[in-house]
């Protein structure tokens, strides 16, 4: 088999819309739950942990930090945030305001993502077609 990095960049904002995705669901949750007494809000780590694992070394070039990453390794996790912290006397931490910011702000990244998905794919099929 023939070893080509062609596909790295595709797994990696497969990996990130993904994430997106999940955090579209965990946001829309947050907002069902909204007036739930007791309930904290979720929120989804993977921007850090994709920024630390492309980060570990400073003089490669992004192509060579690409190629290098464990992609296998790098999952969403949800999380509550601020579980501690609640500004409503029933226990519940969700801002409808913020979350439907957060909302949107994450629609806007996961149409971003899939558009730079499908240029991946346009520039693959135009280097097929040239040969």
């Amino acid at each position: 088999m023939i070893h080509s990095n062609a596909f790295d960049y595709i797994n990696v904002l497969q990996k990130t819309a993904d994430a997106a995705w999940i955090r579209n669901d965990v946001i829309a949750n947050n907002i069902a739950n909204a007036t739930t007494p007791g309930y904290k809000r979720q929120d989804v780590a993977f921007e850090d942990e994709l920024s630390k694992a492309l980060g570990h070394s400073r003089y490669k070039s992004m192509d060579d930090k690409v190629a290098d990453l464990k992609i296998n390794r790098l999952s969403p996790r949800t999380y509550t945030d601020s579980a501690g912290y609640s500004y409503r006397m029933d226990g519940n931490n969700v801002d409808i305001e913020t979350e439907n910011v957060t909302l949107a702000s994450n629609q806007l990244k996961y149409n971003g993502l899939i558009n730079c998905l499908n240029q991946e794919f346009k520039n693959l099929q135009t280097v097929i077609k040239m040969k």
